[in-house]
């Protein structure tokens, strides 16, 4: 198995998946039951990921991980941070919502 690559935010290990649509998506290294993802190992050893759905359940050769983003506390911590705009950040809110009128 590829060794896990260590997070640019919070240093912790994870695994770099390729989605079914090409994109990289990056995985806690171990399988979480409560986890989204479908994680696999291709024929040419490379790790591929999909989302299972009710038509397309998970298969025997796939485990379940969570995707990193979700755990990542670095992350987390930013996208829950109420509060103030850095200075120099203007906020569009209010411009927006006249837009909308």
């Amino acid at each position: 198995m590829r060794r896990p690559l260590p997070c640019r935010d919070c240093h912790r290990p994870v695994l770099w998946t390729t989605t079914e649509a090409g994109k990289k998506l990056a995985v806690d290294p171990t399988p979480n039951p409560a986890g989204n993802t479908a994680v696999w190992r291709d024929g040419t050893g490379a790790l591929r990921s999909r989302r299972p759905t009710p038509d397309l359940p998970l298969t025997g050769w796939e485990r379940l991980h969570m995707p990193h983003v979700a755990t990542c506390p670095n992350r987390v911590q930013q996208l829950t941070l109420p509060g103030a705009l850095p200075p120099g950040v203007a906020s569009l809110d209010a411009h927006l919502r006249k837009k909308r009128r």
